[in-house]
This record gives C-alpha cells, sequence and structure tokens, in this order.
C-alpha cells in the first residue's frame, strides 16, 4: 500500500472513531442532564426558570465537546497536517 493511502485510510478511521465517540458521550450527557432537571422541576416547581436557565447552559457546554469532535474529524479529512510532513 502508497504511504500517502495508508495515511488517508488511517485519518478517514481516525475521523470516524472521532465522531463515533464524540457523540455518544455528550448524547448521554444530555439525557441524564435532562432528566436531573425534570426531576428538580418536578419537586420545586418555583424554581423552574432557574433550573432551565441553568439546564440551558449546561446542555451548550456539553454540546460543545461534540462541535469540538466534529472540528477535529473535518480537519483529519480535508486538512491532514500528516499529507504536507510526507510530501515534504
Amino acid at each position: 500500500m502508497e504511504e500517502l493511502s495508508l495515511i488517508a485510510a488511517v485519518s478517514i478511521f481516525t475521523a470516524g472513531i472521532t465522531i463515533a465517540i464524540g457523540s455518544i458521550g455528550p448524547a448521554l450527557g444530555q439525557g441524564r442532564a435532562i432528566a436531573q432537571a425534570l426531576s428538580a422541576i418536578a419537586q420545586q416547581p418555583d424554581e423552574a426558570n432557574n433550573i432551565s436557565r441553568t439546564l440551558f447552559v449546561g446542555l451548550a457546554m456539553i454540546e460543545s465537546t461534540a462541535i469540538y469532535c466534529f472540528v477535529i474529524s473535518i480537519i483529519l479529512i480535508f486538512v491532514n497536517p500528516f499529507w504536507n510532513a510526507l510530501a515534504g
């Protein structure tokens, strides 16, 4: 196998693994956060506004992890720094 095609295959595989693992974790975290927020709202309905606001900030932070994994996989596929090292 040629060196360039080996780097391309490993990059595509790594990008797929990055997206797979990087989306499972935030999905589980968001599900757990929503379940806990609904439980807290059910116990104290008067604090629903504060709980909801905190929930949305937390969900944004959780989602940022998945976005970072997506950006890394896009870099691995389209702007792979290892191709330039091999060509140079």
